[in-house]
C-alpha cells in the first residue's frame, strides 16, 4: 500500500478553497484541471475543478467540485488534523482556518499538547490543529 490521501469535494466552489487554503495554510498548488480542460468536459461547468492536488507539508490533500452524488454534504463524520510543533504557527494556522469559520473547540494548551484547537472552516470542513508539548531534554535524547 502507497498510502492513503483525504479527498475533499466542494459543490462548485473548489477553486475558492484551493486559494483559500493555499494562504491559511501555506499550501503548495500541486496539480489542477478544470472540468472545460479535460475530456470528461460535460460532466461539469467548464471553470470548475475535476481535480486538484495540494500539498500541506508532507501531506497531499486532494480536492475536487462533486456536482454528482446525491446525497453531498459537507464536514460530516471527518477532520483534518494538522499536526504542528511550532506554538506561533500553530496559533496562525488556526486563525487563519477560523476565519469565517466556526470555532468548534478555541486552541488552547492541553494535557497532550502545547495547543489544540478544532475549527470548521468556512467551506465546512472539520481540522484539528495539535502542537505538541515541547520534548523535554530527556525526550530529546531518547528521540
Amino acid at each position: 500500500m502507497i498510502g492513503i490521501h483525504p479527498y475533499v469535494a466542494f459543490r462548485g466552489n473548489c477553486r475558492e478553497a484551493i486559494d483559500f487554503y493555499k494562504q491559511a495554510l501555506g499550501a503548495e498548488e500541486v496539480y489542477a484541471q478544470t472540468y472545460g480542460d479535460s475530456p470528461m468536459s460535460e460532466m461539469g461547468e467548464a471553470d470548475a475543478i475535476m481535480h486538484c492536488t495540494i500539498k500541506v507539508g508532507d501531506t497531499n490533500i486532494m480536492m475536487c467540485d462533486d456536482f454528482h452524488s446525491p446525497n453531498f454534504t459537507t464536514g460530516g463524520n471527518i477532520s483534518l488534523a494538522i499536526g504542528m510543533n511550532e506554538v506561533d504557527r500553530a496559533k496562525e494556522v488556526f486563525a487563519n482556518l477560523s476565519d469565517g469559520g466556526n470555532v468548534t473547540m478555541p486552541l488552547d494548551k492541553t494535557f497532550w499538547a502545547e495547543a489544540f484547537g478544532m475549527v470548521t472552516d468556512k467551506f465546512g470542513i472539520n481540522w484539528m490543529v495539535n502542537c505538541d508539548a515541547p520534548q523535554t531534554e530527556t525526550e530529546k535524547a531518547a528521540a
